[in-house]
């Protein structure tokens, strides 16, 4: 159960059967506790005072004792694609982003799992500043309710590729994906889910462990432990053959292919060597490679020019490797995970409309 402030739970981060036990401990019968549940996860209310159908003193009972919701959103940079980055202020006032991306018929949501970043790695906006804390179970889910409350219902997809390392706040990340997808909960598909990873091993195998089909995505970045140093600092970097072992395992252990994640730098990792490598790595591990056109924020890392990136997406496909080049969506401004955050932090206004 999770808990905000001065130790109060989130409504959102209780469980079906902890909101039956918590309405049994009011004096109410259990069928309130399952009302309460019903209008989380099905009616995607987080307000109790707006939950008519039970009593008005267990309205106000609930709103009192139970934190629902601990955060809002409190600005929207909208993109002319329709892609939407929302920056949820949370109850002790820092801030993470979600993003709501859609594609024809599809609709998928980016969630953060912790505030800042403790990975750190050198070309990415969300880390720049380290690690603030960890998420709650129920902070992950208040950004999926945030973003279904604003398209009017459940995303086709959520992916874990927001602020943070999820598998570096394992515990809480799984609560919320269990919420996510048990028939209790919100009775979402585990493979409409995908938690990305920079490569914490301890972490993948835990996933493996977990016994859900989620598809798991590696932001490997460099086929080789010399140039991966360059990218990300000593602290949570492992060595590519351990990664590459424990991707094998999840693979196994989980029926689900992974997706290796490669962002292509400028002069750095974007070579015909390099790519010859990757589909190596691709074809042994069987593996897909999604490419990643870098995103500049204020490193001095640039994007490699377009016909760099055409022949790098060639050279892996010839090669015999599985691979996509992402499309890109949303604002240039703002198109790096934890620049909105940034801008806000640092005092910006321009806030959109939207907030919940």
């Amino acid at each position: 159960m999770s808990r905000v402030g001065h130790g109060l739970p989130m409504l959102a981060g209780m469980s079906r059967a902890e909101l039956e036990q918590w309405a049994q401990e009011q004096g109410e019968p259990v069928f309130r506790g399952r009302q309460l549940a019903d209008w989380v996860f099905h009616r995607l209310e987080l307000d109790p005072r707006q939950m008519t159908n039970l009593p008005h003193s267990l309205r106000e009972l609930a709103a009192t004792v139970l934190v629902a919701p601990a955060g809002r959103v409190t600005a929207v940079d909208a993109a002319e694609d329709g892609t939407e980055k929302l920056l949820v202020r949370l109850a002790d006032g820092q801030s993470v982003e979600m993003v709501l991306i859609p594609a024809e018929a599809r609709m998928t949501f980016c969630l953060s799992t912790q505030v800042g970043c403790p990975v750190r790695c050198r070309f990415c906006a969300s880390g720049a500043e380290g690690l603030v804390r960890n998420l709650q179970a129920g902070e992950i889910i208040e950004e999926l309710v945030f973003g279904a409350r604003r398209i009017g219902r459940l995303p086709d997809n959520v992916v874990f590729m927001g602020i943070g390392e999820g598998l570096l706040n394992l515990e809480e990340l799984l609560r919320a994906i269990e919420s996510m997808v048990s028939p209790d909960g919100f009775g979402m598909s585990p493979r409409r889910l995908t938690v990305s990873t920079s490569g914490i091993v301890p972490g993948i195998r835990r996933l493996a462990e977990f016994g859900r089909e989620l598809t798991l995505a590696v932001s490997l970045h460099a086929v080789n432990d010399e140039l991966r140093a360059r990218l990300i600092p000593d602290g949570f970097r492992y060595p590519v053959c351990e990664i590459l072992a424990a991707v094998d395992e999840y693979r196994e252990r989980a029926g689900r292919m992974v997706t290796l994640e490669y962002t292509l730098l400028d002069g750095v990792n974007d070579s015909p060597a390099d790519a010859r490598e990757l589909a190596r790595i691709s074809r042994e591990h069987h593996a897909k490679i999604n490419l990643i056109p870098y995103n500049a924020t204020d490193t001095a890392f640039r994007r490699p020019p377009r016909r760099v990136l055409e022949t790098f997406f060639r050279t892996v496909e010839q090669c015999g490797g599985r691979v996509t080049m992402r499309q890109e969506r949303g604002s240039s401004r703002t198109a790096a995970c934890g620049q909105l955050r940034r801008r806000h932090a640092a005092g910006s206004e321009d806030v959109l409309s939207g907030g919940e």
